[in-house]
C-alpha cells in the first residue's frame, strides 16, 4: 500500500506560517542547498505531489519556470504528476510542463483510493487546511517536518486541535548549517 507523507516547514514554536501569513522565516535557497539534495533524493520515492488550492497557487507562480541551475529539484518536482484539491479551480495549469489534475469533493475518500493503487508514495506539501484534514482522518503515514530556528510568534499551526493523543515515533533527523533540523516521524 502506499503511504502519504505530509511534509511541512514550521517555525521553532510550531507555526507553519506567520502572523502575517507568510513564510519569511524559511531560510533562503541558497542557504538551503545541503536541504535541497537530500529532498532531490526523496522525490525519487514518490510519484504523485498532493497539493491544495493555495499551496497550488504559490507554487505554480514560482516552480514551473524555475530551472535546476538555481533548484536542483526543479525538473523532478516539475514533471512529478500532481493532484490538486480544489472545489473552485476548474484546471490546474503548470507552465510548459503537464497540467495539475484537478480533484473536488471530499479529499479524504480520494486519498482512501489513492493510497490503495499501485506505485510509489505520495507527498502532500504545504497544504495547511488539506493536511489537518487529513491528520484528523489518520491518513498521514509519514511525517516529514523541516524545523527553522525561528520563533515566529504566532501564525497558523499545522496540527489541528484533536480528541486524544497521536503517538509518534522518530524514524530519523538530520541538522542542517542553516540550524534547521529535518524530523521524520512514522506511527
Amino acid at each position: 500500500m502506499r503511504q502519504l507523507i505530509l511534509e511541512e516547514w514550521l517555525s521553532l514554536d510550531g507555526y507553519a506560517t506567520d502572523k502575517d501569513n507568510q513564510l519569511s522565516f524559511f531560510p533562503s535557497a541558497e542557504a538551503n542547498k545541503y536541504a535541497d539534495r537530500d529532498q532531490l533524493k526523496f522525490i525519487d520515492t514518490i510519484d504523485t505531489i498532493l497539493l491544495g488550492r493555495v499551496t497550488y497557487e504559490l507554487f505554480a507562480d514560482f516552480w514551473p519556470t524555475a530551472t535546476t541551475d538555481t533548484e536542483i529539484i526543479a525538473d523532478k518536482l516539475n514533471s512529478t504528476p500532481k493532484i490538486v484539491f480544489s472545489n473552485t479551480l476548474e484546471k490546474a495549469p503548470w507552465g510548459k510542463w503537464p497540467d495539475a489534475q484537478v480533484m473536488k469533493g471530499d479529499a479524504a475518500a480520494t486519498i482512501k483510493k489513492l493510497k490503495e493503487k499501485e506505485g510509489k508514495n505520495m507527498v502532500l506539501w504545504g497544504s495547511i487546511s488539506l493536511a489537518q484534514s487529513l491528520i484528523r482522518e489518520n491518513l498521514i503515514d509519514e511525517y516529514h517536518l523541516q524545523v527553522c530556528p525561528t520563533i515566529t510568534g504566532g501564525g497558523r499551526l499545522l496540527f489541528p486541535n484533536l480528541d486524544q493523543y497521536k503517538n509518534l515515533k522518530l524514524s530519523s533527523f538530520k541538522k542542517y548549517d542553516t540550524g534547521v533540523m529535518a524530523l521524520h516521524y512514522t506511527h
